[in-house]
């Protein structure tokens, strides 16, 4: 399945937002900041992925369901979706 870029901007925003966050835990362990700082940015960073990783099952989800299903689940909304599949995290 391929997506088009608009459907994901939101998933590049948080991409690059973790991209930033990385860079920024990469500079503490060089800066041989506390561990407990570096863990927690470190989680942060994890959870813009997964994060981002959900938002891509959404869409994905949205699609298949607009081009296969019966017209009632064809009008679940990406918000829907990605709420439903939120909870499970």
């Amino acid at each position: 399945m391929k997506f088009e870029a608009d459907s994901l901007a939101d998933v590049l925003v948080r991409l690059r937002r973790a991209q930033g966050q990385l860079g920024g835990v990469i500079q503490m362990i060089e800066n041989e900041r506390d561990c407990k700082e570096v863990i927690a940015q470190l989680a942060a960073v994890s959870r813009a992925l997964d994060r981002a990783g959900f938002k891509i099952i959404a869409t994905g989800l949205e699609k298949c369901v607009q081009e296969g299903a019966d017209p009632e689940q064809a009008q679940l909304d990406r918000a829907q979706l990605e709420k439903l599949f939120m909870s499970l995290a």
